[in-house]
């Protein structure tokens, strides 16, 4: 079943909620923070992990403890949107490991690429793989200064 098609209620959110902030959540917990049961609880987990709601569960890992503090955005342009063109450039960009998200853009920048990257020096490095990669109008990048929200976080409603 697609998540789309999947109904959700308060019960579901709370337990989205707490997952959301900290997956390792033992059932005990979740069963007491939700007041249900925690076989309850696992039913609940189970059928939206199965209904692709719940994703996966991942660890997040901070990019400057690891040695990658540059965070680069860059927007692309092309003069080529054919099917062939796509398929190859997603290919390439996606075996691009600094590249972190990936977007195709409406507007103005076809293409919009989040990169975690160590240094300028780095990114120079990605930035040649991205321009051989297929042919591209515009490549241009922009470095955060500061980071003023970050979350993985789903707003949750009914």
């Amino acid at each position: 079943m697609k998540p789309e098609n999947q109904k959700i209620d308060e019960a579901d959110i709370k337990l989205l909620s707490i997952l959301q902030t900290d997956a390792s959540v033992s059932l005990e917990e979740l069963s007491s923070r939700t007041a249900m049961s925690a076989n309850t609880a696992w039913r609940r987990i189970k059928r939206m992990e199965e209904a692709g709601i719940i994703a996966k569960r991942v660890a997040l890992i901070d990019p400057e403890a690891v040695g990658l503090g540059m965070t680069v955005f860059v927007a692309i342009k092309t003069s080529d949107h054919s099917d062939e063109w796509l398929e190859n450039f997603a290919r390439s960009v996606s075996a691009i490991p600094e590249v972190v998200e990936f977007y195709r853009m409406s507007g103005d920048t076809d293409y919009l690429l989040k990169l975690l990257v160590a240094s300028i020096a780095d990114y120079d490095r990605v930035y040649k793989k991205l321009i051989r990669s297929a042919k591209l109008s515009d490549v241009s990048s922009s470095f955060a200064m500061e980071t003023i929200k970050f979350t993985t976080a789903v707003p949750l409603r009914i």
